[in-house]
C-alpha cells in the first residue's frame, strides 16, 4: 500500500480544457471558420490511387475531373466525416507536378477548411499579415470560391479556405 500511496501523491495532475478555455482567447472575427472539407493528397498515379481507395478500402470514389484553371485532375474519396481529394498534375505548369518532383511517391498537399465569408476572411487575414496566394478567390473543385494561404504563414501547411 506504500507504493500505491506514493504513486497517487506523485502522479501529475491533469488539467482538462473546457470549450470555454479555447473560446476565451479567440478574438471575434467578421467571418467564421467552419468544418474540415477535405485533405488533399498529391498522387503520381491517379488510377492506382483511385483503385486503392475504391477496390482495396471500399470507399465511394468520384470520377476524375479536370480543373485546367488549377492545373490538376481531381478525384474525391468520400469518408463519413470529410473527404480526401486525390490530385494529379494537368499540364507541365501544374503546381502538383512541381510538388511530385520533390515528393516522388506523393503525399499530403493541403487541407481545406470551410469559411462562411471568404471575402471577409481575406480582408482580415491580410491585416494579420497572412499571405494569400491569389488576389481574388478562384472557383474550386466544388464550384465554390477558394483561396490558398501561404504555408510559411501557416506552420508549413498549405491551407485552402472554401466558401461554405
Amino acid at each position: 500500500s506504500g507504493l500505491l500511496t506514493r504513486l497517487q501523491t506523485s502522479a501529475p495532475t491533469i488539467q482538462t480544457l473546457s470549450s470555454n478555455s479555447f473560446s476565451q482567447n479567440i478574438p471575434s472575427c467578421l467571418w467564421k471558420l467552419g468544418r474540415l472539407n477535405h485533405v488533399a493528397i498529391a498522387v503520381p498515379d491517379l488510377e492506382k490511387a483511385q483503385s486503392l481507395y475504391k477496390d482495396v478500402l471500399g470507399a465511394q470514389v468520384s470520377e476524375t475531373v479536370a480543373l485546367p484553371e488549377h492545373g490538376v485532375y481531381t478525384v474525391f474519396v468520400e469518408l463519413e466525416n470529410t473527404k480526401l481529394e486525390l490530385l494529379h498534375p494537368l499540364g507541365e505548369k501544374s503546381p502538383i507536378a512541381s510538388f511530385l518532383q520533390k515528393n516522388k511517391t506523393g503525399g499530403m498537399h493541403h487541407i481545406c477548411i470551410e469559411v462562411d465569408d471568404i471575402k471577409a476572411a481575406m480582408t482580415e487575414l491580410k491585416k494579420k499579415k497572412i499571405r494569400i496566394l491569389s488576389e481574388e478567390p478562384k472557383i474550386g473543385a466544388h464550384g465554390k470560391p477558394v483561396i490558398f494561404l501561404h504555408p510559411k504563414d501557416c506552420h508549413g501547411v498549405l491551407v485552402e479556405l472554401e466558401q461554405a
